[in-house]
C-alpha cells in the first residue's frame, strides 16, 4: 500500500520556510500537497506566553505530544484533526480536519525536537540563514505583515535567542540536508534575488551524483557552482555553492544531473511547467528569479520524487 511521502522543513521564525515550501509545493502540484505548520500545535495563545514569560520556542510551549502523534497517523495516511493558530491574531481558531495528500510538507520551529517526530518524515531539511540576514527577514515580515514595530521585533528577537540557541538551532544535526542563503558580501541587498546558497548535504539520503560539477568548474577560480567536501557539527558532509550571479547555462547543467538521474521525472526541470521556482519579492514589490533558491527547491523534490519509487 502507498502512503503519503513527508518532507519537514524546520528553522528558527522568518528563516525562509514558506518562502521555500511554496516552490515545492507548486513543482509537485498543489493539488498532490498537504501542508502542515508545526506552529499550530502552540499549548498558550500570545497573551498567556507574555503573561507567562515563555517564548513559542520552548518545548514546554508546545503539544509536542500531540504533534508528534499526529505526524505518525499522517505517515500512516489517516486523517488528523489539526489545531489552528493564527499569527494574525495570536490567538486559536476551530481545529481543522485533514485527509493527507499524496505529499506532506511539514514546516515549523520544532518539527525534529522528539524522535518519533523526526522518525515520521523521509527527508528532513533545516533553514540555517546567518543571522544578521535573518534579523532583517524578520523584521521585514512581521512589520508589514504582522503589525509590529522594528523595534517590538528586535526586542522580541533578543528575548527569544536563549530559546533559539537551545531549543532550535540544535535541530540542524537531525536534517539531511542544511539549506544556508546568505549575501555575497556585508553591503549586497539581501532581497535583490542575488544570495547565495550553501547546501550541506549529509549522507543520510541518497544525493543526486554531482560531481561532475568538478570537472565542468575545474580551472576556475570564480565559478558559480561549486562541490565540495566539509564537516558539519562533526560529521563529514559534501557541500553544494549555488552563488547568486549563476548563469542560466550553468543552473541547467545543475539541473540535467537530477533529471538524467530519474528521466521519466524531467517534468520538474522544466520550467514552462514550474514558473514559480525561484521566484521571490523584490525591495518594490517586483518578482525577481533567484536561480539559488529555484535550484534548491529543485534538489528537495528530487528527494520526495525519490522517496517514491521506495515507498509507493
Amino acid at each position: 500500500m502507498s502512503r503519503p511521502i513527508i518532507l519537514g522543513i524546520v528553522g528558527d521564525s522568518a528563516a525562509g520556510k514558506t518562502t521555500l515550501t511554496k516552490g515545492i509545493a507548486q513543482v509537485l502540484g498543489p493539488e498532490n500537497v498537504t501542508l502542515i505548520c508545526t506552529d499550530d500545535y502552540h499549548r498558550y495563545d500570545r497573551q498567556q506566553r507574555a503573561e507567562i514569560g515563555i517564548t513559542a520556542l520552548h518545548p514546554d510551549c508546545n503539544y509536542l505530544d500531540i504533534m508528534q502523534q499526529q505526524l505518525s497517523l499522517l505517515r500512516t495516511g489517516q486523517p488528523i484533526l489539526k489545531p489552528v493558530y493564527s499569527h494574525k491574531t495570536g490567538t486559536f481558531e476551530p481545529p481543522q480536519y485533514i485527509k493527507p495528500n499524496k505529499f506532506v510538507i511539514i514546516e515549523g520551529l520544532l518539527g525534529y525536537s522528539t524522535r518519533a517526530a523526526r522518525d515520521a518524515y523521509d527527508v528532513k531539511v533545516y533553514l540555517a540563514p546567518p543571522e544578521p540576514l535573518r534579523a532583517k527577514w524578520k523584521v521585514k515580515r512581521d512589520t508589514q505583515k504582522r503589525g509590529y514595530t522594528a523595534e517590538q521585533v528586535l526586542a522580541e528577537l533578543e528575548k527569544r535567542e536563549p530559546d533559539s540557541e537551545q531549543f532550535i538551532r540544535p535541530q540542524r544535526q537531525w536534517s539531511d540536508i542544511v539549506v544556508s542563503f546568505y549575501p555575497p558580501n556585508e553591503d549586497a541587498d539581501e532581497s535583490n534575488g542575488h544570495l547565495n546558497v550553501r547546501l550541506v548535504l549529509r549522507p543520510t539520503i541518497p544525493h543526486p551524483d554531482f560531481t561532475s560539477i568538478i570537472n565542468l568548474t575545474r580551472g576556475s577560480s570564480d565559478s558559480a557552482i561549486r562541490l565540495g567536501l566539509d564537516r558539519d557539527m562533526n560529521k563529514p558532509v559534501d557541500v553544494l555553492e549555488v552563488d547568486g550571479h549563476a548563469t542560466l547555462d550553468q543552473v541547467n547543467k545543475l539541473e540535467h544531473i537530477m533529471c538524467s538521474d530519474m528521466p521519466y521525472l524531467r517534468n520538474i526541470c522544466d520550467r514552462e511547467s514550474n514558473p514559480e521556482l525561484g521566484k521571490i519579492a523584490g525591495t518594490t514589490g517586483e518578482t525577481i528569479q533567484s536561480y539559488p533558491l529555484a535550484l534548491t527547491q529543485l534538489i528537495v523534490t528530487y528527494h520526495m520524487l525519490k522517496a517514491t519509487q521506495i515507498f509507493q
